[in-house]
Protein backbone atom coordinates (compact mmCIF):
# COMPACT_ATOMS: atom_id res chain seq x y z
CA UNK A 1 0.00 0.00 0.00
CA UNK A 2 0.78 3.59 -0.45
CA UNK A 3 1.61 4.32 2.71
CA UNK A 4 3.48 1.42 4.23
CA UNK A 5 5.75 2.27 0.84
CA UNK A 6 5.87 6.18 2.32
CA UNK A 7 7.15 4.92 6.08
CA UNK A 8 9.63 2.58 4.09
CA UNK A 9 11.13 5.67 2.11
CA UNK A 10 11.23 7.47 5.27
CA UNK A 11 13.73 5.13 6.49
CA UNK A 12 15.45 4.79 3.68
CA UNK A 13 16.55 8.62 3.70
CA UNK A 14 17.23 8.44 7.34
CA UNK A 15 17.36 10.98 10.06
CA UNK A 16 17.72 14.75 8.85
CA UNK A 17 17.80 18.12 9.95
CA UNK A 18 17.10 20.29 6.94
CA UNK A 19 16.74 20.09 3.44
CA UNK A 20 14.95 22.47 1.25
CA UNK A 21 11.70 23.78 2.50
CA UNK A 22 8.18 24.74 1.81
CA UNK A 23 8.74 27.02 -1.55
CA UNK A 24 12.10 25.80 -1.47
CA UNK A 25 13.65 27.29 1.87
CA UNK A 26 14.24 25.36 5.27
CA UNK A 27 13.73 28.60 7.20
CA UNK A 28 10.28 28.55 8.71
CA UNK A 29 11.44 25.27 9.59
CA UNK A 30 14.38 25.90 11.59
CA UNK A 31 12.05 28.65 13.35
CA UNK A 32 8.86 26.30 14.08
CA UNK A 33 11.94 23.55 15.00
CA UNK A 34 13.62 26.31 17.74
CA UNK A 35 9.77 26.70 19.08
CA UNK A 36 9.39 23.51 19.57
CA UNK A 37 12.09 22.82 21.29
CA UNK A 38 11.46 26.08 23.95
CA UNK A 39 8.42 24.66 24.55
CA UNK A 40 9.36 20.92 25.71
CA UNK A 41 9.39 19.79 21.90
CA UNK A 42 11.18 15.78 21.18
CA UNK A 43 10.44 15.32 17.83
CA UNK A 44 9.34 17.13 14.54
CA UNK A 45 9.19 15.39 11.15
CA UNK A 46 7.89 17.61 8.20
CA UNK A 47 7.07 15.50 5.04
CA UNK A 48 5.88 17.24 2.15
CA UNK A 49 4.49 15.53 -1.83
CA UNK A 50 6.65 12.73 -0.62
CA UNK A 51 9.62 13.68 0.83
CA UNK A 52 11.52 14.11 3.98
CA UNK A 53 11.86 18.04 4.41
CA UNK A 54 13.04 18.41 8.53
CA UNK A 55 13.37 15.68 10.98
CA UNK A 56 14.50 16.16 14.63
CA UNK A 57 14.76 14.45 17.68
CA UNK A 58 16.13 16.31 20.78
CA UNK A 59 17.71 14.18 23.16
CA UNK A 60 17.67 11.00 21.08
CA UNK A 61 14.78 8.76 20.56
CA UNK A 62 14.07 7.09 24.46
CA UNK A 63 12.27 4.13 23.89
CA UNK A 64 13.00 3.57 20.25
CA UNK A 65 11.76 7.02 19.53
CA UNK A 66 7.78 5.79 20.08
CA UNK A 67 5.76 8.71 22.44
CA UNK A 68 2.36 8.96 23.95
CA UNK A 69 0.05 10.51 21.31
CA UNK A 70 -2.53 10.81 23.99
CA UNK A 71 -6.06 11.55 21.94
CA UNK A 72 -4.23 11.17 18.66
CA UNK A 73 -5.17 7.80 19.10
CA UNK A 74 -8.82 8.80 18.60
CA UNK A 75 -8.64 9.62 14.83
CA UNK A 76 -7.54 5.81 14.46
CA UNK A 77 -10.53 4.40 15.89
CA UNK A 78 -12.90 7.01 14.08
CA UNK A 79 -11.32 5.68 10.97
CA UNK A 80 -12.76 2.49 12.19
CA UNK A 81 -16.06 3.56 12.18
CA UNK A 82 -15.75 4.97 8.99
CA UNK A 83 -14.72 1.98 7.28
CA UNK A 84 -17.37 0.27 9.08
CA UNK A 85 -19.85 2.81 7.83
CA UNK A 86 -18.47 2.08 4.24
CA UNK A 87 -18.65 -1.93 4.37
CA UNK A 88 -22.48 -1.53 5.62
CA UNK A 89 -21.76 -2.53 9.33
CA UNK A 90 -23.03 0.59 10.79
CA UNK A 91 -24.61 3.96 10.09
CA UNK A 92 -24.23 7.19 11.44
CA UNK A 93 -27.50 8.54 12.09
CA UNK A 94 -28.53 5.09 13.58
CA UNK A 95 -29.99 5.20 16.81
CA UNK A 96 -27.58 3.44 18.84
CA UNK A 97 -30.20 2.34 20.94
CA UNK A 98 -31.27 0.08 17.98
CA UNK A 99 -28.35 -2.09 19.35
CA UNK A 100 -28.20 -0.86 22.78
CA UNK A 101 -31.05 -2.54 24.16
CA UNK A 102 -29.81 -0.84 27.65
CA UNK A 103 -31.07 2.55 26.18
CA UNK A 104 -34.14 1.68 25.29
CA UNK A 105 -35.95 2.61 27.74
CA UNK A 106 -34.51 5.82 28.25
CA UNK A 107 -36.33 8.53 26.14
CA UNK A 108 -33.39 10.93 25.71
CA UNK A 109 -30.59 8.18 25.36
CA UNK A 110 -32.44 6.09 22.88
CA UNK A 111 -32.38 9.19 20.41
CA UNK A 112 -28.94 9.11 20.43
CA UNK A 113 -27.15 8.76 17.03
CA UNK A 114 -23.61 6.82 16.23
CA UNK A 115 -22.93 10.58 15.09
CA UNK A 116 -23.44 11.86 18.17
CA UNK A 117 -21.06 9.68 19.71
CA UNK A 118 -18.25 9.98 17.20
CA UNK A 119 -18.79 13.91 17.75
CA UNK A 120 -19.10 14.02 21.17
CA UNK A 121 -22.54 15.42 21.25
CA UNK A 122 -24.02 12.97 22.34
CA UNK A 123 -25.18 14.56 26.32
CA UNK A 124 -23.10 12.17 27.56
CA UNK A 125 -20.75 12.80 30.67
CA UNK A 126 -17.69 12.94 29.74
CA UNK A 127 -16.24 10.37 32.77
CA UNK A 128 -12.14 11.00 32.63
CA UNK A 129 -12.31 8.36 35.46
CA UNK A 130 -12.81 5.97 32.54
CA UNK A 131 -8.62 6.07 31.57
CA UNK A 132 -7.35 4.42 34.30
CA UNK A 133 -6.42 0.81 34.05
CA UNK A 134 -8.50 -0.56 37.31
CA UNK A 135 -11.87 -0.88 35.76
CA UNK A 136 -13.50 -4.16 35.07
CA UNK A 137 -15.94 -3.18 32.52
CA UNK A 138 -15.25 0.49 30.57
CA UNK A 139 -18.18 -0.07 28.43
CA UNK A 140 -20.98 -0.80 30.92
CA UNK A 141 -19.38 1.56 32.99
CA UNK A 142 -20.13 4.44 30.37
CA UNK A 143 -23.58 2.55 29.18
CA UNK A 144 -25.06 3.98 32.07
CA UNK A 145 -23.70 7.31 32.70
CA UNK A 146 -25.85 9.96 33.12
CA UNK A 147 -26.45 12.97 30.59
CA UNK A 148 -25.61 16.23 31.24
CA UNK A 149 -27.25 17.53 28.60
CA UNK A 150 -29.88 17.20 25.41
CA UNK A 151 -28.33 15.21 22.49
CA UNK A 152 -27.02 17.48 20.02
CA UNK A 153 -26.91 20.62 22.29
CA UNK A 154 -23.94 20.50 23.71
CA UNK A 155 -20.06 19.58 22.94
CA UNK A 156 -18.89 17.50 25.79
CA UNK A 157 -15.05 16.11 25.01
CA UNK A 158 -13.82 13.08 27.21
CA UNK A 159 -13.61 8.85 26.35
CA UNK A 160 -17.27 7.91 27.32
CA UNK A 161 -19.03 8.54 24.24
CA UNK A 162 -16.14 6.53 22.60
CA UNK A 163 -17.00 3.72 24.64
CA UNK A 164 -20.30 3.32 24.17
CA UNK A 165 -19.48 3.46 20.82
CA UNK A 166 -17.00 0.10 21.09
CA UNK A 167 -19.95 -1.79 22.79
CA UNK A 168 -22.18 -0.86 20.21
CA UNK A 169 -19.72 -1.70 17.43
CA UNK A 170 -18.95 -4.80 19.35
CA UNK A 171 -22.11 -5.86 18.82
CA UNK A 172 -22.64 -5.20 15.53
CA UNK A 173 -19.71 -6.98 14.66
CA UNK A 174 -20.77 -10.15 16.63
CA UNK A 175 -22.65 -11.72 13.22
CA UNK A 176 -19.14 -11.77 12.20
CA UNK A 177 -17.56 -13.13 14.30
CA UNK A 178 -15.11 -10.10 14.42
CA UNK A 179 -14.36 -8.04 17.45
CA UNK A 180 -13.32 -3.77 16.54
CA UNK A 181 -9.58 -4.48 17.95
CA UNK A 182 -9.22 -6.91 15.01
CA UNK A 183 -11.32 -4.69 12.80
CA UNK A 184 -9.19 -1.77 13.26
CA UNK A 185 -6.12 -3.75 12.89
CA UNK A 186 -7.24 -5.44 9.38
CA UNK A 187 -8.76 -2.64 8.19
CA UNK A 188 -6.95 0.56 9.41
CA UNK A 189 -3.87 -0.18 10.41
CA UNK A 190 -2.27 -3.02 8.36
CA UNK A 191 -2.98 -0.64 4.77
CA UNK A 192 -1.19 2.41 6.61
CA UNK A 193 1.77 -0.11 7.28
CA UNK A 194 1.04 -0.29 11.46
CA UNK A 195 0.52 -3.26 13.32
CA UNK A 196 -0.91 -3.95 17.09
CA UNK A 197 -0.77 -0.78 19.42
CA UNK A 198 -1.11 -0.25 22.73
CA UNK A 199 -4.61 -0.63 23.99
CA UNK A 200 -4.84 -0.18 27.74
CA UNK A 201 -7.43 -2.81 27.80
CA UNK A 202 -9.94 -3.04 31.13
CA UNK A 203 -10.46 -6.17 32.86
CA UNK A 204 -12.95 -7.44 30.38
CA UNK A 205 -10.75 -6.96 27.19
CA UNK A 206 -12.01 -3.83 26.08
CA UNK A 207 -9.39 -1.39 24.70
CA UNK A 208 -9.86 2.65 25.39
CA UNK A 209 -10.78 4.13 22.15
CA UNK A 210 -9.98 7.73 23.63
CA UNK A 211 -6.00 7.21 24.21
CA UNK A 212 -3.19 4.83 24.61
CA UNK A 213 -0.68 4.51 21.34
CA UNK A 214 2.81 4.68 21.21
CA UNK A 215 3.87 5.60 17.87
CA UNK A 216 7.62 7.11 16.79
CA UNK A 217 6.70 10.62 14.36
CA UNK A 218 7.17 8.75 11.22
CA UNK A 219 4.56 6.16 12.27
CA UNK A 220 2.02 8.59 13.51
CA UNK A 221 2.42 10.54 9.72
CA UNK A 222 0.57 7.20 8.32
CA UNK A 223 -2.36 8.94 9.40
CA UNK A 224 -1.72 12.15 7.97
CA UNK A 225 -0.71 10.56 4.49
CA UNK A 226 -4.46 9.06 4.75
CA UNK A 227 -5.98 12.84 5.15
CA UNK A 228 -3.58 14.39 2.45
CA UNK A 229 -5.15 11.65 0.13
CA UNK A 230 -8.40 12.45 1.02
CA UNK A 231 -9.04 9.15 2.65
CA UNK A 232 -7.40 6.81 0.44
CA UNK A 233 -6.46 3.79 1.19
CA UNK A 234 -9.15 3.28 4.05
CA UNK A 235 -12.11 4.31 3.11
CA UNK A 236 -13.32 7.16 -0.12
CA UNK A 237 -13.43 11.20 0.41
CA UNK A 238 -16.96 11.30 0.81
CA UNK A 239 -16.95 9.06 3.89
CA UNK A 240 -13.92 10.61 5.38
CA UNK A 241 -15.66 14.03 4.76
CA UNK A 242 -17.99 13.10 7.53
CA UNK A 243 -14.78 13.35 10.01
CA UNK A 244 -13.94 16.72 9.22
CA UNK A 245 -16.79 18.81 8.90
CA UNK A 246 -17.88 19.85 12.34
CA UNK A 247 -20.79 19.88 14.07
CA UNK A 248 -23.69 22.64 13.96
CA UNK A 249 -21.94 23.06 18.25
CA UNK A 250 -18.15 22.92 17.22
CA UNK A 251 -17.68 23.35 13.81
CA UNK A 252 -13.97 23.21 14.74
CA UNK A 253 -14.29 19.50 15.89
CA UNK A 254 -15.71 16.52 13.38
CA UNK A 255 -14.75 13.33 14.89
CA UNK A 256 -11.49 12.78 16.24
CA UNK A 257 -10.25 15.69 13.78
CA UNK A 258 -9.99 19.10 14.14
CA UNK A 259 -10.23 21.80 11.09
CA UNK A 260 -9.51 25.02 10.43
CA UNK A 261 -12.64 25.78 8.05
CA UNK A 262 -13.84 28.33 10.05
CA UNK A 263 -10.14 30.65 9.52
CA UNK A 264 -12.01 32.38 6.35
CA UNK A 265 -15.17 33.41 8.16
CA UNK A 266 -15.31 37.07 9.27
CA UNK A 267 -15.92 36.23 13.00
CA UNK A 268 -13.01 33.62 12.97
CA UNK A 269 -11.34 32.73 16.56
CA UNK A 270 -8.28 31.63 16.94
CA UNK A 271 -8.43 29.23 20.37
CA UNK A 272 -5.73 27.24 22.06
CA UNK A 273 -7.97 24.05 21.93
CA UNK A 274 -5.80 21.95 24.60
CA UNK A 275 -6.37 24.94 26.76
CA UNK A 276 -10.19 25.53 25.79
CA UNK A 277 -10.49 21.64 26.84
CA UNK A 278 -9.16 22.68 29.99
CA UNK A 279 -12.06 24.44 31.07
CA UNK A 280 -15.59 23.38 32.50
CA UNK A 281 -17.26 22.44 29.88
CA UNK A 282 -19.67 25.52 30.64
CA UNK A 283 -17.38 27.37 30.09
CA UNK A 284 -15.78 26.65 26.74
CA UNK A 285 -16.35 28.46 23.91
CA UNK A 286 -16.27 26.75 20.42
CA UNK A 287 -18.43 29.85 18.19
CA UNK A 288 -16.18 30.30 14.86
CA UNK A 289 -12.99 28.14 16.29
CA UNK A 290 -10.28 27.58 14.67
CA UNK A 291 -6.55 26.64 14.97
CA UNK A 292 -4.98 29.19 12.81
CA UNK A 293 -6.81 32.45 11.51
CA UNK A 294 -5.60 33.44 7.93
CA UNK A 295 -3.96 29.83 8.05
CA UNK A 296 -5.30 27.08 5.10
CA UNK A 297 -8.70 26.10 5.14
CA UNK A 298 -8.03 22.74 4.94
CA UNK A 299 -5.49 22.12 7.39
CA UNK A 300 -6.66 19.16 9.83
CA UNK A 301 -5.35 18.19 13.04
CA UNK A 302 -4.84 15.63 15.66
CA UNK A 303 -4.35 17.24 18.92
CA UNK A 304 -2.99 15.08 21.61
CA UNK A 305 -2.32 16.21 25.21
CA UNK A 306 1.13 18.42 26.12
CA UNK A 307 1.48 19.37 22.79
CA UNK A 308 1.05 16.27 20.36
CA UNK A 309 0.41 17.15 17.41
CA UNK A 310 -0.35 15.84 13.40
CA UNK A 311 -0.85 17.81 10.78
CA UNK A 312 -2.01 17.69 7.55
CA UNK A 313 -2.31 20.28 4.68
CA UNK A 314 -3.99 18.45 1.39
CA UNK A 315 -3.85 21.24 -1.15
CA UNK A 316 0.14 21.26 -0.37
CA UNK A 317 0.72 17.39 0.36
CA UNK A 318 2.23 18.61 3.36
CA UNK A 319 2.36 16.25 6.72
CA UNK A 320 3.55 17.38 10.00
CA UNK A 321 4.63 15.13 13.43
CA UNK A 322 5.65 17.48 16.36
CA UNK A 323 5.87 15.01 19.70
CA UNK A 324 6.87 16.52 23.12
CA UNK A 325 5.68 17.07 26.56
CA UNK A 326 4.61 20.73 27.38
CA UNK A 327 1.17 22.88 27.96
CA UNK A 328 2.33 25.74 26.61
CA UNK A 329 2.52 24.69 22.92
CA UNK A 330 0.26 26.73 20.62
CA UNK A 331 -0.46 25.48 17.52
CA UNK A 332 -0.90 29.17 15.66
CA UNK A 333 2.52 29.97 17.09
CA UNK A 334 4.03 26.92 15.80
CA UNK A 335 2.15 27.29 12.34
CA UNK A 336 3.23 30.93 11.84
CA UNK A 337 6.66 29.94 12.05
CA UNK A 338 6.80 27.00 10.53
CA UNK A 339 4.98 28.21 7.44
CA UNK A 340 5.79 31.90 6.85
CA UNK A 341 4.66 34.64 4.38
CA UNK A 342 2.79 31.57 2.87
CA UNK A 343 -0.56 32.93 4.22
CA UNK A 344 -1.59 35.62 6.07
CA UNK A 345 -0.73 36.35 9.79
CA UNK A 346 -3.36 38.21 11.43
CA UNK A 347 -2.45 39.74 14.82
CA UNK A 348 -4.21 38.11 17.35
CA UNK A 349 -6.45 40.11 20.14
CA UNK A 350 -5.35 40.05 23.94
CA UNK A 351 -7.47 36.76 25.49
CA UNK A 352 -7.76 35.17 22.40
CA UNK A 353 -5.21 32.41 22.23
CA UNK A 354 -3.30 33.48 25.61
CA UNK A 355 -5.47 30.47 27.57
CA UNK A 356 -4.92 28.77 30.81
CA UNK A 357 -2.80 25.76 30.12
CA UNK A 358 -4.27 22.37 29.98
CA UNK A 359 -4.67 19.40 32.17
CA UNK A 360 -3.94 15.82 31.00
CA UNK A 361 -6.02 13.86 28.41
Amino acid sequence: MRASLLLLAAAALGLRSAEAGYGGEGRGYAAASAYSARHGGSALLVWEKGRIRWEDEAGGAPGGGTRRIFSGTKGFWILAALRAVQEGILSLDTPVSDTLVEWRSDPAKRRITVRELLNFTSGLEPAFFLHTDAIENRNTRALFLPLLARPGQVFLYGPASLQVFHEFFRRRLLPRQENPTHFLETRVLRPMGLGRQRYLEDGAGNPLLATGFLLRARQWAAIGDVLVHHGAPIVPPEILEEALRGSPVNSAFGMGFWNNRAAAWPGAREVNVEAMLSRPWRSQDWRNACLWRGGPTDLVAAVGSHGQRLYAIPSQGLIVVRQGYSDSFADADFLRLLLPGIYEARPITAGESDLPSSSAR
